[in-house]
């Protein structure tokens, strides 16, 4: 094999391979980033070595024996260092230590990873770090992305993507953080801490805050990959496949979302044949396995079946809209915002006219959260057009297109601006 592919090869490996290898690592060190560096070292010795031998038959439990063993002579060498330091008893204790460690090691490494990863996520996406934090480092750890990928997709310089996983790393070592899955209410706000830099990720997938390209399907990818192994490690939380249904049915899309030139296309417009029902029937299974666990229907679990009723209809026309508004409103009371209102409009106009979603809509512009937010003067901009209101609406569209930082976006709330003069 020639060596560009052979460093593919490793790439790819790598991808599949690092998080479950950090998360073994970190269950015994008890440290994300010495578990990271620790991986690292044996990516670098598959790069010296694989393009030369050949990639192994089991790449995985290779990479995972050559940490493994970087991490019994690290702990080999602290032992001996502190026996240099301290007095004969007391290292004496250290060095018993340690080497229970390493037996540990030896014999806990090989076990399954499941609770590993379920660890990792927890971890990765502790409270005590900021949203920006928590995002880099899941993608770090358990997206298996370099900082410059990254940066890349969310158009952040890579000194700054490298900055925050540092500082995140050292957060976590600093404050304590256990490399655990916490247990009751705690275990309840940390999955949702879990589950929203998960959601945070797609959404930024499926459609990009700024920049030239409306959709960045890498992101919606890694998201969708680490909710499907979320799904399958916590599989008695209904919240959790609701967030996986919602993920595979609005992924069930993309192809549709864009036109030969990259450009937007509304749900409206978009070619529905083009919509991938593997995903969807993937995403209605989910939404099934949610509706079987007792407890209520969560945010993500509403989420879903209303991505649902769009996806089992033919077109828009037919549509249940008068369903979805009424998930939105239930949506409201679960968890309300004024951006579940804004959607709660559109809805609300679909199903019973334009005037209606206008007076659910209204009050949205006192909303300090929606000030900068262009989709309020997008719908608002809609909702005008269908009554005939063309020069009010053409004003809301063109605001909307200032307030965007995606050029694809901005291009069709401009052409929506325009299409009110001759319409």
């Amino acid at each position: 094999m020639a060596a560009p592919d052979v460093h593919d090869s490793i790439d790819a490996v790598w991808r599949i391979e690092s998080p479950r290898l950090i998360a073994g690592l970190a269950r015994i060190v008890r440290d994300v980033g010495l578990a990271e560096d620790l991986a690292q070292d044996a990516l670098v010795a598959a790069l010296e070595k694989w393009p030369r031998d050949g990639i192994p038959d089991k790449p995985g439990a290779w990479l995972m024996a050559a940490a493994k063993h970087r991490a019994i002579d690290l702990l080999r060498h602290r032992a001996v260092a502190d026996r240099k330091h301290a007095d004969l008893g007391r290292a004496l204790d250290q060095r018993r230590q340690a080497l229970a460690e390493v037996e540990e090691l030896e014999d806990a490494i090989d076990d399954d990873i499941g609770d590993d990863l379920l660890r990792l996520m927890f971890t990765a996406c502790h409270p005590v770090l900021s949203k920006e934090a928590r995002v880099a480092l899941t993608l770090r750890l358990l997206g298996g992305l370099t900082t410059h990928e990254i940066g890349r997709a969310f158009l952040v310089p890579e000194p700054t993507i490298a900055q925050r996983i540092v500082r995140a790393k050292k957060t976590l070592a600093e404050k304590g953080i256990p490399f655990e899955v916490p247990r009751g209410a705690d275990r309840a706000s940390r999955l949702q801490s879990v589950l929203e830099v998960l959601y945070l990720i797609f959404n930024e997938g499926y459609l990009a805050t700024a920049g030239d390209d409306l959709l960045r399907p890498g992101l919606c990818e890694d998201a969708l990959r680490l909710g499907r192994v979320l799904a399958e490690l916590d599989p008695e939380d209904a919240e959790v496949h609701g967030l996986v249904a919602l993920m595979e049915i609005q992924a069930s899309r993309l192809r549709a979302r864009t036109g030969p030139s990259g450009e937007a296309v509304r749900l409206a417009d978009q070619n529905r044949a083009l919509w991938d029902r593997l995903l969807i029937q993937r995403g209605l299974a989910a939404i099934a396995r949610a509706a079987r666990i007792p407890g209520g229907r969560g945010s993500y679990v509403l989420q879903a079946e209303i991505a649902a009723c769009h996806a089992r209809a033919g077109s828009v026309d037919e549509t249940d809209w008068e369903r979805i508004a009424s998930l939105y409103e239930e949506l409201a009371r679960v968890s309300p915002s004024p951006v579940v209102e804004l959607n709660r409009a559109v809805a609300v106009g679909m199903a019973f006219g334009p005037a209606a979603g206008l007076e659910v809509l209204e009050p949205l512009s006192a909303e300090p959260a929606l000030a900068d937010y262009h989709l309020l003067p997008a719908v608002r901009g809609d909702l005008l057009a269908k009554l005939g209101r063309r020069d009010e609406a053409r004003a809301e569209f063109e605001r909307a297109a200032a307030l965007t930082k995606n050029a694809r976006e901005r291009n069709l709330l401009l052409e929506r601006a325009a299409s009110t003069l001759s319409s």
